[in-house]
């Protein structure tokens, strides 16, 4: 009973988990998405669209994984500051030859079993911290990872928002750019007719087919900006069998209350401000884990088990044993590997500090650069937007005067011709200003601008 009592022990010492608790937490926060933001655009096929790149992207999926993976990587290190314990089993036949002696008395020849079952057990105590240093570090690193992640949503998001408003504006240059085909195939029809009427010269109708064929080419390029916009959304959404729900342009909301001031901590939301951040943190006590490595180290070593040479007495008392000690190393001479190590974070540390310094620059440049073009953008869309309510007039006009017979039909046509050209400019206009408000939006470090006017 006894024999059997003292296997059920190291069975279930054997097969104890390695941690009491494990936690597994599956879910994804929402947060880096910032739908709030992406809502006021007042766009629900946007705001559905961007949700589905949410579920489904490969590169949002991998960023999570590299996530996963660090968080594994921190459990590992921390793994390094607690006990070990291990069960290394041995059983062997000893075969001796009569060659053993011990002054006069020679052993016979021998054959002899060797049964044993000891537990190790060990833990380097960490009287410098150089192993909780070792598990900060880790923790900073899993920092920057978490960081890039955010910036892959912000990067992501961003990209995909600029793509669909590029996508109706694509839809919306070829609905312009098919109705100015028509109108100039009318306009060739007629100059056809007055030149076989002899009321004009061949050159002109040469000049009004010649232009059919330009504004024809221009509308095929609408179409394959189309096509290829649809194609990279559906790779964004990973669906490729649906058509990419959108708005019309009609319906689309241009966002006038941006801030157009920002101060310079703005860039301290920045993800890649963020990863400098930690990554000096992360060498800082890499550097400090180089400076402990000079100094020795005390590790408690211990064995507990049972110890026999017939398996009927493996779990009487005789067959027990138990030893402990402490086990100081310290290398004497490494040929300089350690002072080189010392040295080599010590240069990585001020590598950071300038990469980080070099960050807030290049991050306040962004964001200036992307309220410049913003500023820029809104002044283009005003200048159009006045632009083409005075086109609307004079093609008012001629329509006008067409019905009281003081002007004729290519009158109308070519009025109406330069009021489509017009609201072409118009239509480029506003989505490029809609498109540089997703660029602050990005270099801001993906804030919400709607609340970020005193920032």
């Amino acid at each position: 009973m006894k024999k059997i009592f003292i296997l059920t022990l190291l069975i279930a010492i054997l097969n104890l988990p390695a941690s009491a608790k494990t936690v597994q937490n599956n879910e994804k926060t929402i947060e880096y998405l910032n739908i709030e933001w992406w809502e006021s655009f007042h766009d629900n096929n946007l705001t559905n669209n961007l949700l589905t790149v949410y579920r489904n992207n490969y590169d949002l999926k991998n960023a999570a994984l590299k996530v996963k993976e660090n968080e594994k990587l921190v459990k590992m290190q921390f793994a390094n500051e607690l006990p070990f314990i291990n069960f290394s089993g041995d059983l062997n036949r000893d075969l001796q030859a009569p060659r053993q002696q011990f002054g006069s008395m020679q052993i016979p020849k021998y054959s002899q079993y060797n049964y044993r079952l000891p537990l190790t057990m060990g833990y380097e105590i960490d009287i410098w911290g150089t192993n909780r240093l070792k598990t900060k570090s880790m923790k900073e690193q899993l920092e920057i990872v978490k960081q890039a992640e955010r910036a892959t949503y912000i990067s992501l998001t961003s990209d995909f928002a600029a793509d669909y408003f590029n996508l109706i504006k694509a839809d919306k240059l070829l609905e312009i750019q098919d109705e100015l085909v028509k109108t100039q195939e009318k306009i060739v029809s007629m100059i056809s007719e007055k030149y076989q009427a002899g009321l004009c010269s061949v050159n002109e109708l040469l000049a009004e087919e010649k232009l059919l064929t330009s504004l024809k080419e221009e509308r095929n390029k609408h179409k394959l900006t189309k096509d290829i916009l649809e194609e990279s959304l559906k790779v964004y959404l990973v669906n490729y069998d649906d058509n990419i729900k959108r708005n019309k342009y009609e319906q689309i909301n241009l966002l006038t209350n941006i801030s157009q001031e920002y101060n310079s901590t703005i860039v301290e939301n920045r993800p890649d401000f963020k990863q400098e951040e930690a990554n000096i943190k992360r060498i800082g006590f890499d550097v400090q884990i180089a400076k402990r490595e000079f100094l020795p180290k005390f590790t408690i070593i211990g064995q507990i088990g049972l110890n026999a040479y017939h398996l009927g007495s493996l779990f009487n008392s005789p067959s027990q044993f138990l030893n402990l000690g402490i086990l100081p190393s310290m290398d004497l001479f490494s040929g300089g590997r350690k002072a080189a190590f010392f040295k080599l974070k010590k240069y990585q540390y001020e590598e950071a500090l300038n990469s980080y310094q070099k960050t807030i620059l290049e991050g306040i440049k962004e964001v200036n650069s992307s309220v410049f073009e913003y500023k820029t953008a809104m002044e283009n869309y005003d200048e159009s937007v006045n632009r083409l309510n005075t086109q609307s007039k004079i093609y008012t006009l001629a329509q006008q005067k067409n019905k009281i017979g003081a002007s004729g039909n290519l009158d109308v046509l070519y009025s109406k011709e330069a009021y489509l050209l017009t609201q072409k400019e118009e239509v480029s206009n506003k989505i490029n200003s809609i498109i540089s408000t997703i660029s602050i939006y990005k270099a801001t470090g993906g804030i919400n601008l709607n609340n970020s006017i005193d920032i």
